[in-house]
């Protein structure tokens, strides 16, 4: 009995993606939702944005758009959602950075299916133009895909603040 907990508390880690070693991540909002198919008995296929905040860099907000599948599959939460998503980021204020981040470090990541796949919008910088780069991208524990979006914020003044932060100050 002891071993058969054991092996379904792994699972679960397994199957959260390791959320629970993942460093802070942003939450995303749902902004709205738009029905793609209409289906007579069961949830409609839809489009959903939604809007995160930069948990390590204040002042950027991104949205990203993804499809939602309906159907019996979607409303009971099993489906497996495909991979397209678009993204895009903005600077919405003064840019502060709170800690210094790596490369391709994780800014938010969501399941996308029941274990296998999950969505992740990765952060970087391109310290020669002072811009951060946002990626969104899908992945499954098999085989990935290459379908992603890029969106650049390039850091600008904002307000009466003269100075500009320079993103290659703060990464590893």
């Amino acid at each position: 009995m002891r071993f058969r907990r054991h092996v379904l508390s792994v699972l679960a880690a397994f199957a959260l993606g390791g959320a629970a070693l993942a460093p802070a991540q942003a939450q995303e909002d749902l902004i709205f939702r738009k029905s793609t198919v209409w289906k007579m008995m069961t949830p409609d296929d839809k489009l959903a944005v939604y809007g995160v905040d930069d948990p390590v860099v204040e002042g950027v907000a991104c949205h990203y758009t993804v499809p939602e599948k309906g159907g019996v599959s979607g409303m009971f939460g099993v489906a497996e959602e495909v991979s397209d998503v678009s993204l895009s980021c903005r600077q919405i204020g003064p840019i502060k950075f709170k800690e210094k981040f790596s490369q391709g470090d994780v800014v938010f990541r969501e399941r996308r299916s029941l274990i296998w796949k999950k969505m992740q919008i990765v952060r970087g910088c391109d310290v020669k133009r002072n811009v951060l780069i946002y990626m969104v991208y899908t992945d499954k524990l098999i085989d990935g895909s290459p379908q992603n979006s890029t969106s650049s914020v390039p850091i600008m003044p904002w307000g009466g603040n003269g100075e500009i932060a320079k993103c290659a100050e703060w990464v590893r």
